[in-house]
């Protein structure tokens, strides 16, 4: 048996690559990886990598995340400037004994150190969603960023019952420079372990990161539940928790694949969209939907919904 799952229709095209790679037997390190990769190179996904929208000070700052389900081996780095594949950075920190989170000019030193791609991540598509985005604020208001969420995540399991979780992006657009939300942060953004299953968030990391939601998930799989199951009752019950402490909840839409093949999705937002593809499953976009009572279900994206989601993205931009 082999998986892998992924936030947002913008990994297909990774997942598929990745799909091919598990069928032929690579394992579970180099499928992840290569899925992300394809995700942080294509310049109209304007919230990771090349194309990754900036910060406040129209720097693009990267932060990415790998972890080994065998070993519970991670890597992360964050605020990374001016590297093509943060992901493969993420990685190779992961086989280091020590020294496995590295941030800002610590993280470009390792870098260069090991030959990574240096590169301008900003593009000109991100400029001009810059340069509107400031027009559109005026002077007695203060610059916010956008609080979206549309981190690529992503859980493997290869035919050997190895598994992996990465991620990678370009976090909030208009972010302070130097913030650094969830994505990389073991048991929120992402975890794994082999013996169990793995899962991925995206979503606002503020508040991803005050209830460690990936692992949760990991840990209620560890007692019995299915992936599904899992991420229902963690995601809907810090859903909850939120509301009562803090009045509200930010975005927060979680993954997961178990060991068996088998995976979960739940969302607290419409419109959260996911690729997986697993032995019985050829590579399959799902819309996540609600029912008239707020029950979630999930439908395959109509070749009209794929067709427009790549016109829109694509378009040419008109700076105001």
């Amino acid at each position: 048996m082999y998986g892998i799952i992924a936030t947002w229709r913008m990994a297909l095209e990774g997942i598929t690559e990745a799909e091919e790679m598990l069928k032929k037997g690579s394992d579970a390190k180099d499928s992840i990886e290569k899925a992300i990769q394809m995700v942080e190179d294509f310049e109209f996904y304007k919230s990771v990598g090349y194309g990754g929208l900036p910060n406040e000070e129209m720097e693009v700052e990267l932060d990415a995340a790998f972890m080994d389900g065998d070993s519970l081996s991670i890597g992360c780095v964050g605020a990374i400037k001016d590297y093509a594949n943060p992901v493969s950075i993420a990685r190779m920190l992961s086989e280091e004994p020590v020294n496995n989170f590295l941030v800002g000019a610590g993280a470009e030193k390792y870098a260069h150190r090991h030959g990574f791609e240096r590169k301008n991540m900003l593009t000109e598509r991100a400029k001009i969603h810059y340069h509107n985005r400031v027009k559109e604020t005026t002077d007695n208001k203060e610059l916010k960023p956008y609080s979206g969420h549309d981190t690529v995540g992503m859980v493997c399991l290869d035919q050997e019952g190895h598994m992996t979780s990465a991620t990678s992006t370009s976090g909030l657009f208009m972010k302070h420079a130097g913030r650094v939300g969830d994505s990389p942060i073991s048991g929120s953004g992402f975890y794994v372990d082999s013996k169990v299953g793995g899962a991925s968030a995206t979503g606002l990391g503020e508040d991803v990161m005050k209830g460690c939601v990936s692992y949760e998930i990991v840990r209620l799989m560890k007692e019995g539940m299915h992936p599904q199951e899992a991420c229902d009752k963690a995601v809907r019950d810090f859903d909850q928790e939120l509301k009562e402490r803090r009045g509200k909840a930010g975005d927060m839409s979680l993954i997961a694949m178990n060991n068996k093949g088998e995976w979960g999705v739940t969302t607290n937002i419409e419109g959260f969209s996911f690729a997986v593809a697993t032995e019985k499953e050829k590579p399959t976009v799902y819309l996540v939907k609600f029912d008239e009572n707020g029950k979630q279900y999930f439908e395959v994206a109509s070749q009209e919904w794929m067709d427009n989601y790549m016109k829109t993205r694509t378009a040419p931009l008109v700076r105001k």
